[in-house]
């Protein structure tokens, strides 16, 4: 019998029970969830149920990513980032399915499976940069036609989401029960049912700040307007409030001021006095909208198309091991804020 390259890798990667496994939870489609969900559940759920779930579900995500790198085009399945990528989730799924059968009234199993879990969050810290790695390694070594990049930005999407899914799974269960978790805090896992959106703007505001002074030695001032503050039921205004994840919100907002602030201090560089940048704040019945404005110029109509494509940008590439962090150029501030 004669295997692909992609077979050969997942035969190398996993032994023969690991891939009658694979092969099992992949028949699954992981559960739907939302942040409501993720509420009640953090506020009713025991260690024992969020094992129970976990244990079937997370396996069931790995396995059905896994399955779908392994259809991308066979050149960028060689690449050695893309290697690195797969021996990362082959040994996390190894790790995860140890517990299939282990039984959740054991307190060792509940602390080992937190602990695992842990190993394996931290394991997928830099899943984004290699996975960018591999694609340019690909681009920089093979002609990739225009069905293929699509091919590829199709995947992509579904990969870095299902990865944000599953950081947000693992991050849930062990901020709710790690042995030191903080039971004080007001927090439900990682959502917070008080995210303060004034507070978040401006700390991802005055972080992009920073890091735009480490690289032109000056930033633009901001300026919020709209409904930052809204009236309590006892009639006395407070800040505006959301039920949300606040590193989500964080990271976008911080991708977009690194973009407006670029684009202002270069489009203004003969200018003493730099324009400020706005950000409207409209709270709505059902949701809350945030809207940055800038004067950096604009983007070209004929690039507007791109804007949301992984590795595209309009500011030149940095390395991929840079001394210090960039302010742009890989091209996945925007795509992975989507």
């Amino acid at each position: 019998m004669r295997f692909t390259p992609t077979v050969r890798n997942l035969n190398k990667l996993l032994d023969l029970k690991s891939l009658k496994m694979l092969d099992h939870y992949s028949q699954f489609n992981p559960s739907p969830l939302t942040i409501k969900q993720f509420m009640e559940f953090g506020r009713t759920a025991t260690e024992e149920e969020s094992f129970t779930f976990l244990r079937k579900e997370i396996p069931v995500r790995l396995s059905n990513i896994m399955k779908e790198i392994n259809l991308l085009p066979g050149n960028l399945l060689q690449m050695p980032s893309v290697l690195i990528l797969q021996d990362w989730y082959a040994q996390s799924f190894r790790d995860l399915v140890e517990f299939e059968s282990s039984s959740p009234n054991s307190r060792v199993n509940l602390v080992q499976f937190c602990q695992t879990l842990k190993t394996v969050q931290t394991r997928h810290t830099n899943v984004v940069q290699t996975m960018a790695q591999g694609v340019l390694e690909l681009k920089e070594s093979h002609t990739v036609d225009h069905q293929t990049d699509m091919a590829i930005q199709y995947f992509l999407d579904r990969f870095y989401m299902s990865r944000i899914s599953m950081r947000m799974l693992i991050h849930q269960h062990t901020l709710l029960f790690e042995p030191d978790a903080d039971k004080d805090t007001p927090r439900i896992g990682m959502i917070d049912p008080h995210c303060k959106v004034k507070s978040v703007i401006m700390e991802a505001f005055q972080n992009a700040a920073f890091l735009c002074e480490s690289y032109y030695e000056c930033a633009p001032d901001i300026e919020i307007k709209g409904q930052t503050l809204v009236k309590n039921a006892d009639g006395k205004k407070v800040g505006l409030e959301l039920v949300y994840p606040p590193p989500h919100l964080y990271h976008m907002l911080f991708e977009i001021f690194k973009n407006s602030m670029r684009a202002t201090i270069e489009n203004h560089s003969n200018s003493h006095e730099l324009p400020e940048i706005e950000v409207l704040v409209a709270k709505g019945e059902h949701d809350v909208t945030i809207r940055v404005s800038d004067q950096g110029g604009g983007i070209p109509r004929h690039i507007t198309d791109h804007l949301f494509h992984y590795l595209f940008s309009t500011a030149p590439r940095p390395s991929m091991t840079p001394t210090k962090a960039p302010l742009a150029g890989y091209g996945y501030g925007l795509p992975l804020s989507r």
